[in-house]
């Protein structure tokens, strides 16, 4: 009767996770489809991209544009190799510094560290990326902003960094930064990346979880 009762209240208990997560899945794909941000502006002053690996977003900015750059966060001598500084692209990502530094893609994914960084973590980074123009690579969509709301998107993103040094990227073109914020279910990487398009007044959902909440908009 011990046996039976305990897996019964085992079987409850995977139950409600199960019902929880879809409920997650669900408030998901519905906060996505939120419209929220602002409208697409006629005026296309500069040419930024979202990306999107399977697994995180980013927004991807020219290195330097309308006067404004990132050069005083992101040195060469962060990177592995300074000659990829010369590149003409920056992307950012935010997320919880366990999860991205140990998570590039699925594959690398583990539960120990998925569940972590769900339960909430303010051990965050900022990722940053140099790249040559990513026009037509694959989960890459261009998006045209106003010199105003590109004025915003650098702000928001400036905004997101922290004080202190660099950690060693994926490879010799990245870094992490530490960043501000709290990382948990609920503010994701993804949903950072909608926050910081919204703040700039580009069309998104009100809040975007998973990578798919934010490409359904591009």
């Amino acid at each position: 009767m011990t046996i039976r009762k305990a897996l019964s209240g085992i079987s409850g208990m995977l139950g409600g996770m199960m019902l929880a997560l879809l409920c997650y899945v669900l408030a998901g794909l519905v906060g996505g489809a939120i419209p929220a941000g602002g409208v697409q502006s006629p005026e296309k002053a500069v040419r930024i991209y979202v990306e999107d690996n399977g697994i995180h977003t980013g927004v991807v900015v020219p290195r330097a544009a309308l006067g404004l750059g990132f050069d005083d966060l992101v040195r060469p001598g962060d990177l592995r190799d300074s000659r990829y500084a010369a590149h003409g692209w920056r992307s950012f990502g935010w997320g919880e510094r366990g999860f991205y530094l140990g998570t590039p893609t699925w594959a690398d994914a583990k539960p120990a560290t998925i569940l972590a960084a769900a339960i909430g973590s303010d051990a965050v980074v900022m990722h940053v990326d140099h790249l040559a123009d990513p026009a037509g690579q694959p989960g890459v969509y261009p998006v045209e902003l106003s010199a105003a709301q590109y004025r915003r998107l650098v702000a928001a993103i400036r905004a997101s960094f922290a004080s202190g040094g660099a950690i060693p990227g994926y490879g010799p073109s990245d870094a992490f930064y530490p960043a501000r914020g709290r990382y948990s279910a609920i503010r994701t990487c993804n949903a950072w990346t909608g926050a910081v398009l919204r703040a700039a007044g580009v069309p998104m959902g009100a809040w975007t979880p998973f990578p798919r909440t934010v490409r359904a908009w591009l």
